[in-house]
Formats: C-alpha cells, sequence, structure tokens
C-alpha cells in the first residue's frame, strides 16, 4: 500500500511539473506576442494622425516589431500546445508556415524601416507589416 501512495504522488509531481513547462512556455509566447501589440500602437497612431510622425520612434518600434518576429519563432513548443493559450492548434500543426510568416513579417519591417523617412512613406509601408499580422492572426490565433 505505502507503494502504490509513493507511486501515485511521484506521478503527480511529475504532471505538475509538467504542467508549469505548459504553463511558462505559453508565459513566454503571451509575452512575446505582446510585444508587437505595444510596438504597433505608436506607428498605428501616426497612421491614424492621432501622434505625430516621428522617424526616431517609428524605427525603435519597427525594430521591436522586427526582433520579436525572429523570436516568435522560438515561442512555439510542442508542449505548449494546451493550456491557458490563444495559439490554434494549426499554429502547432503548420509551424513551417507559421515561421514563414514570421520570417516575411522580419523582412517587411527590415524594408519598412530602412524606407519610411515620412508621413507618406509611413501611409505606404505600414499597411504591408499589418497585413502579415492579420494573415497570420486569421489563420493561428483564436478569435477574441
Amino acid at each position: 500500500m505505502p507503494r502504490s501512495v509513493a507511486a501515485v504522488l511521484a506521478a503527480g509531481v511529475a504532471a505538475t511539473a509538467v504542467h508549469a513547462q505548459d504553463a511558462a512556455a505559453i508565459a513566454k509566447r503571451r509575452n512575446t506576442m505582446m510585444a508587437f501589440g505595444k510596438a504597433v500602437r505608436l506607428p498605428n497612431a501616426m497612421m491614424r494622425g492621432d501622434a505625430a510622425f516621428d522617424a526616431a520612434k517609428l524605427r525603435a518600434s519597427l525594430k521591436t516589431i522586427q526582433d520579436t518576429a525572429v523570436k516568435g519563432k522560438t515561442v512555439f513548443p510542442d508542449n505548449s500546445k494546451v493550456g491557458d493559450t490563444e495559439a490554434l492548434p494549426a499554429a502547432f500543426e503548420r509551424k513551417t508556415d507559421l515561421f514563414a510568416r514570421f520570417d516575411a513579417l522580419a523582412l517587411a519591417t527590415r524594408v519598412a524601416a530602412d524606407s519610411i523617412k515620412d508621413e507618406a512613406a509611413l501611409k505606404q509601408e505600414w499597411p504591408k507589416i499589418l497585413s502579415a499580422c492579420t494573415s497570420c492572426h486569421r489563420q493561428y490565433v483564436k478569435p477574441r
């Protein structure tokens, strides 16, 4: 009887450790994706005319988006499929496509950072970045 109790306790501890890893991986992904959200606020405000065009601040936002797109490829481990996540199962089933979208976003952001010198260029390039974000969300993020 004591052996079976010990076995059950050991299984429970192991299951808890696996669950904790899942939660940590999901939290890391959530924080990474939140960095995208924060970085797009200023360019969106500039596009709407709610914030004055500021090339230096815009470049900082674009750099964050580019860096986060690269990091995004590291935050979808298989142990984070289940739990309190907004990622759809397709994100794990089609990682090659998802990661290619992160690469495309990083490239579009790099191109935008090099070409946006004024408000007119922002209005030309920013929709391309938003399109990359939206296409990924439609396929890989639970609707809100």
